[in-house]
């Protein structure tokens, strides 16, 4: 029988494969876009919301950690915040839990849902498995894999539009171009870091196919083009004021990535400590723009 110790041992790990420092980064999308355009708190709020704070990342880095096992073994920055490296004695647990948690949450958003919500959800989870199962394997092609993991951030926000019937403005979809770019480039910049390990593990990806240098250029020209979409969407339109002044944003971004525009490869694990700093400047960026969306929100209740 199981020890105590153990089971708990097992749980810790099986957490800390889902990346608990990075839930906030798909639940927040879904749960701003839905509250923006319904102006409610509802049961449909509550339950995607937790359905994008934790099951949809256990799938997301479960799935990743078990496909990932021989590069995670040399990659050494897993085996805390960054993600766990799984035991083979633990993946077929991980894929149970992942069942488990994501099934019942799925049930509920498709009886909830319209057919457009349903397809939204649906190239959402298979962004999810397509990154990391064998057959699929898109994080192995370059470019394909930060435009799969740009998805995975972006797709809760467009699903909780379409599921909230929000009308897609010129300017909505400037928004969601810029934060489709910023997953790009975000993407690609957490590549570099890998470029070693990945490249031992028999992996490819962006990073590794292009080089650290390339690949740091192409990040600050995603998150360059993303403030200047939203500058656009915040100018031409006056009810998305709060794009122009989020544009601001895109400067800590350039700032972290400069230092690597020319990083060799072989010294590829020094982009480690500006994916450190990248962490942070999410959780400030996403405390701005919680600011920015409660203004609005408060501006389109007084304007009523």
């Amino acid at each position: 029988m199981m020890s105590a110790s153990r089971r708990s041992g097992m749980f810790r790990t099986l957490v800390r494969s889902s990346r608990p420092l990075s839930w906030v980064n798909t639940a927040f999308p879904f749960a701003a876009a839905y509250l923006m355009t319904t102006q409610r708190v509802d049961l449909t709020l509550i339950v995607g919301t937790l359905f994008f704070l934790i099951p949809y990342n256990v799938a997301m880095y479960g799935i990743n950690d078990v496909f990932d096992y021989e590069s995670d073994m040399r990659n050494p920055r897993k085996g805390g915040v960054e993600g766990a490296v799984l035991d083979r004695r633990l993946h077929r647990l991980m894929l149970w839990v992942v069942l488990a948690t994501n099934v019942p949450f799925l049930v509920f958003l498709v009886v909830v849902g319209n057919p457009l919500s349903l397809l939204v959800l649906a190239v959402s989870m298979f962004a999810v498995v397509a990154y990391s199962v064998k057959g699929l394997r898109f994080k192995e092609i370059p470019f394909l894999d930060s435009v799969t993991s740009s998805t995975h951030f972006v797709s809760p926000a467009v699903y909780g539009l379409v599921l909230a019937g929000a009308v897609f403005t010129p300017a909505l979809w400037l928004i969601l171009v810029a934060y489709f770019l910023w997953g790009v480039a975000s993407h690609a910049f957490g590549a570099i870091q890998d470029i070693q390990a990945d490249r031992e593990g028999g992996l490819a990806s962006v990073a590794t196919v292009m080089g650290a240098r390339f690949t740091a250029r192409f990040a600050l020209a995603g998150f360059v083009l993303a403030g200047v979409a939203l500058i656009v969407a915040g100018w031409t339109a006056p009810e998305a004021w709060p794009a122009f002044y989020a544009a601001v944003l895109a400067i800590p971004y350039l700032l972290m990535v400069w230092p690597y525009r020319s990083l060799p490869d072989a010294e590829c694990e020094r982009a480690n400590r500006g994916w450190h700093a990248f962490l942070w400047v999410n959780f400030a960026a996403g405390f701005v723009v919680t600011m920015l969306l409660l203004l609005e929100l408060q501006g389109m209740r007084v304007g009523a």
